[in-house]
């Protein structure tokens, strides 16, 4: 936790790890990146996520997005107090970048995600979608 600037309540949560399965793609997070969280004073928490996918054939890509969370207009306080919401409903749009010959196809897209945070568990999920 950084504490509250003038964006808002700034804090960093780091990427521990983590699984991607697909139709196209499965690999795992690697252990390395964060997302770079302000939660507004009205509410809103803002995502700035940064990480690195290791995928099962050992290509690594590049994944950040930005997105959104809304759990209502107390987060930023009960945050402050310790008590943040259980779960997050987050909408982001992740963009993939790699050098791997069989993943250039990643390059072209642009994603749209709707995911989940647990505050309990420290967890967080998405459904990732690939638009052309």
């Amino acid at each position: 936790m950084i504490g509250p600037v003038p964006a808002g309540l700034r804090m960093n949560i780091y990427v521990t790890g983590g699984e991607v399965s697909g139709p196209r793609l499965q690999g795992k997070l690697r252990p390395v990146g964060a997302d770079w969280l302000t939660i507004r004073t009205d509410g809103v928490c803002i995502l700035d996520v940064r990480a690195t996918i290791e995928s099962h054939d050992g290509a690594l890509i590049y994944v950040e997005y930005n997105g959104v969370a809304d759990p209502g207009e107390d987060t930023y306080q009960r945050f402050l107090d310790g008590d943040p919401p259980e779960k997050l409903v987050i909408r982001a749009v992740p963009r993939v970048q790699t050098s791997h010959p069989d993943y250039l196809w990643l390059n072209r897209l642009q994603c749209v995600s709707i995911g989940e945070a647990n505050m309990v568990d420290s967890v967080v999920s998405y459904d990732v979608y690939g638009l052309k």
